[in-house]
C-alpha cells in the first residue's frame, strides 16, 4: 500500500534513493549525510486532506518525492537531489557552492572523535597533562561556527575533558582540559590546537600538568551521598485501556484528528489536526534553534549550536523506554535515518504518545446550595526527546478535551563547561565546580504554525488591552477598558508587549461565529522571552536573525519551512524566515504561516551541575471564537467510582471516606 502523504520516510525508500545515486555516479563512493521525505507540495495535498476529512471518496496521492545530501568523497564535492518515489527518478541533481555545509551525521562525529584522539599532536598534548594512573582523555566534537568569511573548510572543534573513573556516566564535563584541537572533517587533517583562557582575560597558555580535582559526579553508584529511602511508588494505569486509537501515523482521540509525522530534522511534526472534524492546522513543527554562548574570548565566540540544522532533533531523538520517560499506557512511534553509506538505520520508539491527568479542567460550586460541578482535565501528549551532545530536549504537544494545544519545551542534561583557574570569577558564566566554569548561553526556539482555522485561507491579527480614555459621557470613572484590534496586512517582523496584555490571532475571515458576530479564531499565547543578546553585527545575530524577533509572518511557500534557512552549518548569515518577511507579501486572507520565536536565557545556577533540574517554558493555542459554548461540556464529570482516590492513614481517622459511587465535591 502506497505511504500517506504526511508518513515517515521507510528503510525500502532509503534504499531506492541509494541505489539511484550510485548509478548515476557510475559507482563512484558516496558518503551520505541525510536521506529523508521532501514536503508534499500543499495544493496538491489539500483536496487529498478534505476527501480524508469529509469521507469522500480520495483522489490520486500526490506525487510523493524524497530528497538526498551527500559528498561525493573523492572531489568532497556536496550535492542534493530530489527523487520522485512514485516513478523511481531522480528529477534534480543540485552541486552546491563551496562554501555550504551539510549537517553532521551519526558516523561523521564518532570518527572524529577517534581521530581526534588518535591524532600524535593530541596525544603529545594529553601526554603533557602526566595524568594519574585509570584516567582518560575523551571529547566532544562541536560544530565550528563561523568567524571568518574566507573560511569554505568543513571544520569541528573537539573540546577535551578528563574522565576520572572507566564509568559510562562518569561526568567528564566536570574536568575540561585546556586545549581543543580544530580538525578538517573530510580530510581528517589537524588544522591547529587551540589553546583556551582560563583566566578573566583572553590570554591562554600552554598545556599544563594537570592539577587533581574531584569530579562532580552524576550516577547514582558514584555519588557520594546515599539515595533517599522515603518515595513511595506512584503508578500510572489504565485497566480499561487508553481513550485513543491509532491507525498508522493517524491519531484519533477525544474529538482530535491529527497525523504524527517524523523526519530527520525537526523530529515530531504534527499535520492535518482537526477537532471535531474542524480543520485547526495543517502542519506544527518546531522548525529551528540555535543555542549562542555568551563568552567573548576566543575560541568560545565561535560557540553557537544549531541543534535541528547542524545536527537534526530526528537524527539525535531518544529511544525512548517504558517506565522511564513516559510512564502509562504507551503508544510509540519510529523512525528512520541513513547511515554515511545509505544503509537505512531504524530508530524505534523515538515518539510516545499517551493520557495524563492535567488537573481540574472546570469546576463551579453553587454557593447558595453547595453543589459543586468538577470536571478533570483529561491530556493526551505526544512527546519526542533529543540529545544534542551534552543537553536534552523534551518536547511534548499537549492535547486538552476543551480544544487547546501546549507545547511544552523542557532542557535538561549537563552544561558545556570550560576550564578556569583556582578560584577566579568571571561575569559571562558561573564556577560550577573546582576549576569549571559554565558560560552564560541562550536556547532560542523558533515554532512554526502552519494555520487552516476552518480552511486554508487565514488573517493574523492582535489585540491590545487600553485604558478608555476619561470621559464623563462614557467613562467618568475611569474604570473602562478596552480592547483594540490591529489586522497585520503585510509579512513582517513583529514584537510582543505584556505592557498592553498583546495577543496574537488567527482567524477565518470566511468564517462568522453566530455568538460573537465576528470571523472564528484562535488565539496565540506567545512565550515571553529574551531576544537574541548577541550584537547584531555579529555572525552569531547575521546567521540566526530568526532569535532577534518574536514574531513574525510570512505567506505560505513551499520549501520555506527552517528559520535560519535549508543549511545552517558554518553559514556566514541566515536566508531564512527574515529574508521571507521582506518580502512584504499580502497576507490577509491568504495562505500565511506564523513563526514564534521563544527561549530561555540560561545564566547557569551551581544547582545546574552535575546535570541540570529540568528548565520549563510553555506555549499555547486556543479557540477564540471558534466555538459556540465551551467545547468540552459533555466531558463526564469526575467521579469516586472510577478514579479510587484514598485517604491517607493519619487523615482516614479524623474523617469518614466517601463511598464509591459519590461524586466529586458534591457538597460544601
Amino acid at each position: 500500500m502506497a505511504p500517506h502523504p504526511f508518513d515517515p520516510i521507510t528503510g525500502e525508500e532509503i534504499q531506492l534513493v541509494v541505489k539511484l545515486l550510485k548509478d548515476r555516479h557510475n559507482g563512484q563512493r558516496l558518503r551520505f549525510k541525510r536521506i529523508d521525505v521532501r514536503e508534499p507540495i500543499k495544493k496538491y495535498t489539500i483536496p487529498y486532506l478534505e476527501a480524508e476529512r469529509l469521507n469522500r471518496p480520495l483522489p490520486p496521492r500526490p506525487a510523493r518525492h524524497l530528497f538526498a545530501l551527500y559528498h561525493q568523497v573523492e572531489t568532497h564535492t556536496f550535492f542534493k537531489t530530489i527523487i520522485n518515489a512514485s516513478t523511481r527518478i531522480v528529477e534534480h541533481v543540485i552541486e552546491l557552492p563551496k562554501a555550504v555545509q551539510g549537517p553532521a551525521d551519526v558516523d561523521e562525529m564518532e570518527e572524529l572523535e577517534k581521530v581526534c584522539n588518535e591524532h600524535p599532536a593530541v596525544k603529545a598534548e594529553i601526554a603533557k597533562l602526566e595524568l594519574p594512573p585509570g584516567y582518560s582523555v575523551v571529547n566532544d566534537p562541536w560544530i565550528y561556527g563561523t568567524d571568518d568569511p574566507n573560511e569554505t573548510r568543513r571544520l569541528v572543534q573537539c573540546y577535551m575533558y578528563i574522565c576520572e573513573v572507566d564509568h559510562p556516566e562518569c561526568n567528564h564535563y566536570s574536568l575540561p582540559c585546556e586545549f581543543s584541537p580544530v580538525f578538517d572533517q573530510l580530510t581528517h587533517e589537524l588544522v591547529r590546537i587551540d589553546y583556551l583562557p582560563t583566566k578573566t582575560d583572553s590570554t591562554s597558555g600552554m598545556t599544563r600538568p594537570w592539577q587533581k580535582l574531584k569530579t562532580v559526579q552524576y550516577a547514582q553508584d558514584l555519588i557520594d551521598e546515599p539515595l533517599r529511602t522515603d518515595l513511595k511508588p506512584l503508578i500510572v494505569q489504565q485497566p480499561e485501556g487508553a481513550s485513543f486509537t491509532i491507525e498508522g501515523q493517524l491519531v484519533k482521540w477525544q474529538k482530535w484528528r491529527f497525523r504524527v509525522g517524523f523526519n530527520n530534522r525537526e523530529g515530531l511534526i504534527l499535520y492535518n489536526v482537526t477537532y471535531d472534524g474542524r480543520n485547526i492546522l495543517y502542519r506544527l513543527a518546531v522548525s529551528e534553534m540555535t543555542v549562542p554562548y555568551g563568552d567573548p574570548r576566543r575560541p568560545y565566540h565561535r560557540k553557537q549550536a544549531f541543534d535541528a540544522g547542524d545536527v537534526g532533533f530526528g537524527i539525535t531523538a531518544n529511544q525512548l523506554t517504558l517506565g522511564c520517560d513516559c510512564l502509562g499506557l504507551i503508544k510509540y512511534f519510529s523512525g528512520y535515518r541513513c547511515n554515511s553509506k545509505g544503509d537505512p538505520v531504524a530508530l524505534q520508539n523515538v515518539v510516545c504518545l499517551h493520557e495524563q491527568d492535567g488537573g481540574l479542567q472546570t469546576k463551579h460550586t453553587n454557593y447558595r446550595n453547595g453543589v459543586a460541578t468538577v470536571v478533570r482535565n483529561r491530556q493526551l501528549v505526544v512527546q519526542m526527546i533529543c540529545t544534542v551532545s551534552n543537553y536534552e530536549y523534551l518536547f511534548a504537544y499537549i492535547f486538552d478535551q476543551a480544544g487547546g494545544i501546549e507545547l511544552e519545551v523542557r532542557a535538561t542534561g549537563i552544561l558545556s563547561t570550560m576550564p578556569i583557574d583556582g578560584d577566579l570569577r568571571v561575569k559571562w558564566g558561573t564556577n560550577v565546580g573546582p576549576g569549571v566554569m559554565a558560560a552564560n548561553h541562550q536556547h532560542m526556539f523558533s515554532l512554526r504554525i502552519d494555520p487552516a482555522i476552518d480552511g486554508y485561507d487565514n488573517t493574523i491579527f492582535y489585540e491590545e488591552s487600553v485604558a478608555l480614555p476619561h470621559s464623563e459621557e462614557l467613562n467618568p470613572y475611569g474604570a473602562g477598558y478596552i480592547v483594540e484590534e490591529t489586522t497585520i496586512s503585510h509579512a513582517g517582523d513583529y514584537d510582543t508587549d505584556v505592557n498592553k496584555n498583546r495577543v496574537y490571532k488567527i482567524r477565518n475571515d470566511n468564517v462568522i461565529n453566530p455568538i460573537s458576530g465576528k470571523p472564528v479564531a484562535w488565539k496565540v499565547a506567545t512565550v515571553a522571552s529574551q531576544m537574541l543578546l548577541m550584537g547584531e553585527e555579529s555572525f552569531n545575530s547575521k546567521r540566526a536573525r530568526f532569535s532577534t524577533r518574536p514574531v513574525w509572518v510570512t505567506s505560505y511557500q513551499e520549501d520555506e519551512l527552517y528559520a535560519a534557512g535549508e543549511f545552517t552549518n558554518q553559514s556566514q548569515a541566515s536566508d531564512g524566515v527574515e529574508i521571507w518577511a521582506a518580502r512584504r507579501d499580502d497576507v490577509t486572507n491568504k495562505d500565511v504561516v506564523f513563526w514564534h520565536t521563544f527561549g530561555l536565557t540560561h545564566n547557569p545556577r551551581v544547582e545546574d551541575f552535575p546535570v541540570m533540574p529540568i528548565e520549563k517554558i510553555s506555549f499555547t493555542l486556543r479557540p477564540d471564537g471558534f466555538f459556540t459554548k465551551n467545547p468540552a461540556l459533555d466531558v463526564p464529570a469526575s467521579n469516586q467510582s472510577i478514579n479510587k482516590s484514598v485517604l491517607h492513614d493519619e487523615t482516614r481517622i479524623a474523617h469518614h471516606p466517601r463511598k464509591d459511587n459519590e461524586g466529586c465535591c458534591s457538597r460544601l
